[in-house]
Order: C-alpha cells, then sequence, then structure tokens
C-alpha cells in the first residue's frame, strides 16, 4: 500500500512548461542577480520576459510563491506588448507550479487558454503540449479516460515533427495513467520506453520522475529490489538538481517498502528526512504526509502516545489546508490509534466525523472520484491492518477492540442511515406544502376569475336590462307630463321625480361601469385607468397624477382586469382613508415584470400597529397580487403620506 497519505496523487508526470530561453539542469542556472538586473533593465519586453520565466523556473520546486510572482509578472508584461509567445510560456509555468500545489482547477485553467491561443495560431508545438498537459490534469481529477485520450491527442500532434526532447513526457504520461489503472505491463513498457528516450536526450528533469513511477510501479508488483534502486537513482539526480519535490516522492516511496519489508527504523528515517524536505518547501501536504507516517512508525513500535501525538499533528495541517481527503484518512487512523489506547468512545468519534467528511466530498459533486479513492483507500486500509495485526500478535485484546469498533462503526452507519431517511421525510414533506400552496393559488385564481365573471354579468344585467327599464320610465314619465295638467306644487314634484329618476339611471352607468368599465375591454388597460382616475378627481380637493408606461402591448384579458382592480381599490384607499391632496398612480410595464405604485401625501399610519392592514380591502389585493405571482411592499408612517409598491409578472396576450 502506500504509506504516503494520497500518495498516488502527488506530481506524478511533470508538466510541460518548456521555458523557451533556458533549459538546463538546476546547477547550470544563470545566477539570480543578473537575472533580475535583466528583468528591471532590458529594452526589449521578450527580454525581459524570458528572464523572469527563468526565474520562475529556479524557484519553482523550492519557493513556489516567489515562480508564481515572476510568471504573473511575464504575463503581464507579454500581455501588454502582444507578446503571445511568452503569455503562453507563462501560461504553462503557472500551470505547472500550480500542480505541484495540489491546485488542479487552475492546472486545467491556464493550460486550456494555452489550447485555444495555440489552436487559433495552429501553433502546433503548444497545441500538444497544452493537451499533454490537461490530459495530466485529468489523471490527478481521476477521469483516467480522458487523460489518455488527451495524451494519445498529443503524440499524435508531436510525434515526429522534431520535438525529440518531450517525447519521454508523453511516454511518462502513459506510465503513470495505466500504473493508476493497475495495468502494470503497461506502465512498464511505457515507462521503459520514456526512460530510453530522457537518457538519449539527457532531459534530466524527465529522468527523475520516470524512475520514481517506475519505482512505484515495481513495488506495487511486489518487486521491492527493483523499485528501491529506481527510488535511489531518481534520489541522487533530484539532490543534483535541488529538486526536493521528486525527493521528498521517492523518499515516500522507500517508506511504502519498509513497511512491507518490516523495517520500521528506516520508516522513522525516511519520514524524517521527507519532513524536512517538505517543510523547506512549504508543502503543505507533504508536511500532513510526514506527521501521518510517523504517527505510523509509533503506533507499529506501540508507542501509541507519541503515536497520537503525530497523527495530531497531520490533522491540524489537513484541517488548516482543507486538504479533506488527508482529513478523512487520518481521521481513520486515529479510530485505530484510540482503539489500541483502549479509548472506545474517541475511537466512535473518529470514526463517524470521517464518514461525515467522506459523505461532504462525494455531495460536492465529485462522485466519481470519490469511488476511486475509497477503493485505493480501503485496500490500503486492510493491508494496514495486516501489517499491525502481524506486528502486534502476541497482544489478543487488540483483535477484540477492532471487533467492537467494527460493530460500533455499523451501528454508526445504521444512526446515518436514519437521519438520511429523516431528511428524505423533510423534503417530502416540503413537496407536500409546495402542493398545497399551488392549490391555495389555484383556488384564488379560480375565485378571482369567478369574481369577475359574476361582475361582467351583473354589470351587463345592470346596464342592459334594468339600464333599459329605467330609460323607458323616464321616457314615458316625459311623455305623459306634456299630456297632464298639474297644479303648480305637483308639476314641481312631478319634475323633482324626473330628475331623480336621472340621477337612479347614472348611479346604475357608474356601477355598471365600476363592476367591468366598458373602457378596458374596449380600449384596454391604460385608457380604462386614466378615465377612472379622471373621473374620480373630476371636481374634487385632491389631484391624481398618473404615470403609465409600457401597456400599450394587450395583456391577458384576466391580468389586466387582476391589475385594474389593484388600482382600483389602492386609489380608492388613498381618497377615501389618506386625507391626501395630491396621489400618485403608476403602472410600468416591462417585458414580462409590471410594477403598481400608488403614493400618497396624507395623513399616513403606523404600520406595525395599524389594523387597517388586516381589512377586507388590503385582503383582496393581497390575493390579486398572488394571483400575478407578485410582492406587496406597504411604507408609511403618521403624516408623511402612504406609499404602496408591487412588483408581479404577467403574460403577453396570445
Amino acid at each position: 500500500m502506500r504509506t504516503g497519505l494520497f500518495y498516488s496523487i502527488k506530481k506524478w508526470m511533470p508538466l510541460l512548461q518548456l521555458s523557451f530561453f533556458f533549459n538546463a539542469s538546476a546547477q547550470e542556472m544563470p545566477n539570480t542577480d543578473s537575472l533580475m538586473q535583466i528583468a528591471r533593465s532590458a529594452r526589449e519586453d521578450s527580454i525581459k520576459v524570458k528572464a523572469l520565466l527563468v526565474l520562475s523556473d529556479a524557484y519553482e520546486n523550492n519557493d513556489p510563491e516567489k515562480a508564481i510572482s515572476y510568471s504573473r509578472q511575464a504575463v503581464t508584461i507579454s500581455i501588454k506588448s502582444g507578446y503571445e509567445k511568452g503569455i503562453m510560456s507563462a501560461y504553462r509555468n503557472l500551470a505547472y507550479i500550480f500542480t505541484l500545489q495540489s491546485r488542479y482547477d487552475s492546472l486545467m485553467h491556464y493550460n486550456k487558454l494555452v489550447y485555444e491561443m495555440a489552436e487559433k495560431k495552429k501553433d502546433v508545438f503548444n497545441m500538444g503540449v497544452s493537451l499533454y498537459n490537461m490530459g495530466e490534469g485529468y489523471k490527478y481529477l481521476g477521469d483516467y479516460e480522458k487523460s489518455i485520450d488527451h495524451t494519445f491527442r498529443a503524440i499524435k500532434i508531436l510525434e515526429g515533427k522534431g520535438y525529440d526532447n518531450i517525447e519521454a513526457n508523453l511516454y511518462g504520461g502513459l506510465q503513470s495513467t495505466y500504473y493508476k489503472l493497475k495495468q502494470y505491463d503497461k506502465s512498464v513498457g511505457y515507462g521503459l520506453t520514456g526512460i530510453a528516450l530522457a537518457r538519449k536526450n539527457k532531459s534530466d528533469g524527465i529522468l527523475i520522475v520516470l524512475l520514481e513511477n517506475m519505482g512505484h510501479c515495481y513495488a506495487d508488483m511486489k518487486q521491492y529490489a527493483k523499485a528501491e534502486d529506481h527510488y535511489d537513482e531518481a534520489i541522487l539526480l533530484a539532490r543534483q538538481r535541488q529538486d526536493k519535490i521528486n525527493e521528498t516522492i521517492c523518499y515516500e516511496g522507500k517508506i511504502d517498502i519498509a513497511l512491507n519489508e518490516n523495517r520500521y527504523n528506516d520508516i522513522k528515517k525516511y519520514a524524517d528526512k521527507t519532513m524536512s524536505l517538505s517543510v523547506a518547501t512549504a508543502n503543505a501536504s507533504g508536511i500532513c504526509t510526514s506527521h501521518y507516517n510517523l504517527g505510523l512508525y509509533y503506533m507499529l513500535i506501540r508507542e501509541y502516545n507519541k503515536a497520537n501525538e503525530e497523527t495530531l499533528a497531520a490533522l491540524k495541517i489537513a484541517r488548516e489546508n482543507k486538504l479533506l481527503e488527508h482529513e478523512a484518512q487520518i481521521l481513520n487512523h486515529m479510530s485505530i490509534i484510540s482503539a489500541a489506547r483502549h479509548d472506545i468512545s474517541g475511537s466512535i468519534e473518529y470514526a463517524k466525523l470521517a464518514e461525515e467528511i467522506n459523505n461532504k466530498i462525494f455531495t460536492d459533486g465529485v462522485a466519481e472520484k470519490d469511488a476511486a479513492m475509497r477503493n485505493l483507500y480501503e485496500t490500503g486500509k486492510k493491508e494496514t491492518q495486516i501489517k499491525l495485526q502481524q506486528a502486534t500478535i502476541r497482544q489478543k485484546n487488540i483483535l477484540n477492540y477492532f471487533l467492537i469498533g467494527g460493530a460500533l462503526a455499523l451501528v454508526v452507519i445504521l444512526l446515518l442511515s436514519y437521519r438520511n431517511y429523516r431528511n428524505r421525510r423533510k423534503i417530502q414533506q416540503h413537496r407536500i406544502n409546495e402542493l398545497e400552496t399551488e392549490k391555495q393559488l389555484l383556488a384564488t385564481q379560480s375565485l378571482l376569475k369567478g369574481q369577475e365573471d359574476e361582475r361582467s354579468r351583473l354589470a351587463k344585467d345592470l346596464h342592459d336590462g334594468l339600464g333599459g327599464l329605467l330609460s323607458g320610465v323616464k321616457l314615458q314619465l316625459g311623455a305623459m307630463k306634456g299630456n297632464l295638467i298639474l297644479t303648480e306644487e305637483h308639476g314641481r314634484t312631478f319634475n323633482n321625480a324626473l330628475n331623480k329618476l336621472d340621477e337612479s339611471i347614472s348611479e346604475m352607468r357608474r356601477v355598471a361601469h365600476n363592476m367591468m368599465p366598458e373602457a378596458l375591454m374596449k380600449l384596454g388597460l391604460q385608457q380604462a385607468l386614466q378615465d377612472y382616475c379622471d373621473s374620480l378627481s373630476e371636481s374634487q380637493p385632491f389631484t391624481i397624477n398618473t404615470e403609465f408606461y409600457g401597456l400599450e402591448q394587450r395583456m391577458e384579458a384576466s391580468a389586466e382586469i387582476v391589475v385594474y382592480r389593484i388600482v382600483q381599490e389602492l386609489v380608492n384607499n388613498a381618497v377615501k382613508h389618506s386625507g391626501a391632496t395630491t396621489i400618485l398612480a403608476q403602472v410600468i410595464r416591462q417585458d414580462s415584470n409590471l410594477s403598481i405604485t400608488v403614493e400618497d401625501n396624507g395623513k399616513g399610519f403606523e404600520t406595525e400597529r395599524s389594523g387597517s392592514l388586516k381589512s377586507a380591502g388590503l385582503h383582496n389585493i393581497q390575493s390579486r397580487v398572488h394571483y400575478l405571482h407578485g410582492q406587496m411592499d406597504i411604507q408609511s408612517s403618521p403624516g408623511k403620506g402612504t406609499s404602496v409598491h408591487i412588483d408581479c409578472t404577467i403574460n403577453n396576450n396570445g
């Protein structure tokens, strides 16, 4: 198994940053002071960019933040001067550095930018390099099918085009991908091809990674002697190039071998080495892994307190750096240590926390990656348990604790399953509530439609039926007046009766008009509202100002009626209750959005205390607002008037 935490998802193959200005080993690197001088004083921007990129190369493994800063300076200068070659090279550098920090989203982002630029320019080299780098990115993310596809596309583009110096990278990428798929024969075959190409072209950087990957492969094939030979050669080259990252990875591989061969003192020695290298490069993941491996060492030699101390240190770093997958594995290891220390409650608690984190990783949308990592984790856990049982065979009680821990873990799983069941019940209840709300809305819509239909019927009956009868009576009485001889007093009474009849006819027509305004049906919402406001303010001590925009296009008849009723009720309330001298009625429509505002400068009221907010009229307005899927806001205070604003959604007619 891999004792290093998530050892297999670290940098397997270097991305192809390939600085075009300088490509040599670390000991041949030009003096950084002279490079800084070039970056500051060179007249040509391209020379400044190249110097900054070489500085980035020099610091990428030992001081990543400084390397990022130099690459970003190169991007800024290249963009200002339109130096596209510099932009692409700087993007490749950034992608590589971010990969060392396990920031794979940045890796994919910058390589996609390079590919898009290269494709437009038909730049075969950068197209191939960015495809290869994206293939490595997909590998880190656990999508091996896409990784292999992108790598073979890169080989198709670059092979035979004179880029012999990077062919080793391409085959190295396939080597590590097939290793992850546990197809060791293919991994060894592509690895040997890559190593031969790297030796031929004296590409020590890629040779280091190919050697360490070959070490991983041989270790999994249990050919430990071959594995250590490859690790040792890679460590020697890494030291010559001051490549502390790859040196760390090789030592973690040697920890794996030492564990399998029961060389526990070597585990301690190599873990101390990875700790010093990781601290020097500020590699949080490496420091976390080193504490974890030291905890494993102390566990194996039964110094459980020290094991607990080191593993807690690993847990602290994992949480500070949000290394969720590391944290989950550490918590599981803490569960085992707690069981060994006879702390059963602690063991249960750590197992529960580990399960919660694994659930979070799953629900964050990385199910496939999670499944792959769980498979690796479960395999590794079983092998670790075998080693621990072999090392502590004389302590019979530990086996009992493992069995108890397993039973308790099952209880925890059952509890979590019950919690999931309760969550599903809550979701179902929420859906039922939504359906009930929809049912209430439909009932409201049906009620409003029924009210308007009844209003329309009554308006027609009043206007056509009762109105016609009253007009006929008026004509008959008028005709009778000319044929009757009346005293002066009776004549006045007769004329008063005719006048009252005229007033009754006018009042009946007004009521019919309010119930279903004829202008609304014939001329539309805007004209109907304007007529209503004009008639209401005629010969009155108050003024109604109107602002109507976007109402030229007709809406559905039901929507127009509802909007008319809302404005009618709000304006009527302002006239009756506010004592205002000025009232504003505003209706604005933009696409499917409609806003209604009615304001007055009247006496106002305290909205929190006033019972008017619960009146029947306001309840009717609220029902109509819900019908239009809207929201209503009322602002008022004593002496400062009242403002009612409604936002809602309407549909076009037809």
